[in-house]
């Protein structure tokens, strides 16, 4: 099933606004979405059960689920989409954990250098992650709480293309979010023409995260009908594979000679020099004086 996982290092850059209003967006769309929390803090579920409480929410039901340290994810039956939202300052093994279950990243970055470099950090920790090296699973930059008045998004642009990051799209500053956090609700369950700019904005970033997913389907469906090449069985499977079948004989291997030792064997018998030559030059000279 898809996932979109919502990541970035540096905390308060609108993860959790990000993730839950995509989990709406899908729920909207009468899609079964799983909602899953991998933050110790749990805001996401936190928003699932003021949610519940929402008469305008019982249509688009959005079902919780905690992602801890050691638990595998292992949505019910009957869901088709995913949605993660992650913890800040998630890197490592955490991290690696959570892109092996993603299809799609998306990574909140608001208008302030720190979020910028936060932001570079973590995509370049990404690209280290074989899936997303592989480009089984897509990145993407999304500009939050961008303020209307000024030039933030060109900006941002700016910044992702001089650094080589592809910019999703950006998400202006409004209270139709704080309100959505307080109340369980997003934008995509308000009225659409009273959200109508709202909604213009996040088109472009549901669209590249539906791209991102096709993307990744075709590449895990091509990967499974390739036909694998691999080298001949060594095992016979009929009676004339043994005559075709090849006899690696190895030539026995060089045995080294042992040094010459200066040493004697315990065989070697040492046996004592005669007396008549070791004192013989001693009765030469008695028998010159005798």
């Amino acid at each position: 099933m898809p996932v979109v996982a919502v990541i970035n290092r540096k905390g308060g850059s609108g993860k959790s606004t990000l993730a839950t209003q995509l989990a709406g967006c899908l729920a909207n769309r009468g899609l079964q979405v799983m909602l899953g929390d991998v933050d110790r803090q749990q805001s996401s579920l936190a928003w699932l059960r003021r949610r519940a409480a929402q008469p305008l929410a019982r249509n688009a039901a959005i079902v919780g689920w905690a992602f801890g340290a050691k638990s595998v994810m292992r949505p019910p039956a009957g869901i088709t989409h995913v949605v993660l939202d992650t913890p800040g300052g998630l890197s490592g093994y955490d991290l690696a954990r959570v892109v092996m279950s993603a299809d799609a990243i998306v990574i909140p970055v608001g208008d302030s250098i720190f979020d910028r470099e936060s932001a570079l950090e973590c995509h370049a920790e990404l690209m280290t992650l074989p899936r997303v090296a592989s480009g089984r699973c897509k990145v993407g930059i999304v500009g939050m709480r961008l303020d209307a008045r000024t030039k933030p998004a060109p900006r941002m642009l700016a910044w992702a293309t001089e650094h080589g990051l592809p910019y999703v799209g950006s998400v202006r500053e409004s209270q139709l979010y704080p309100r959505g956090a307080e109340t369980g609700l997003t934008i995509f369950d308000a009225d659409a023409d009273r959200v109508q700019n709202d909604l213009a904005q996040w088109k472009p970033v549901t669209e590249w995260i539906e791209a991102a997913w096709s993307a990744t389907e075709k590449m895990e469906a091509t990967a499974k009908t390739a036909v694998p090449v691999s080298a001949p069985s060594i095992a016979p499977t009929a009676p004339a594979a043994a005559s075709r079948r090849r006899t690696l004989v190895r030539a026995p291997l060089p045995v080294p000679k042992a040094p010459a030792s200066e040493f004697r064997t315990s065989r070697e018998i040492v046996r004592p020099t005669p007396r008549a030559q070791r004192f013989g030059w001693l009765f030469t000279v008695f028998r010159a004086w005798a």
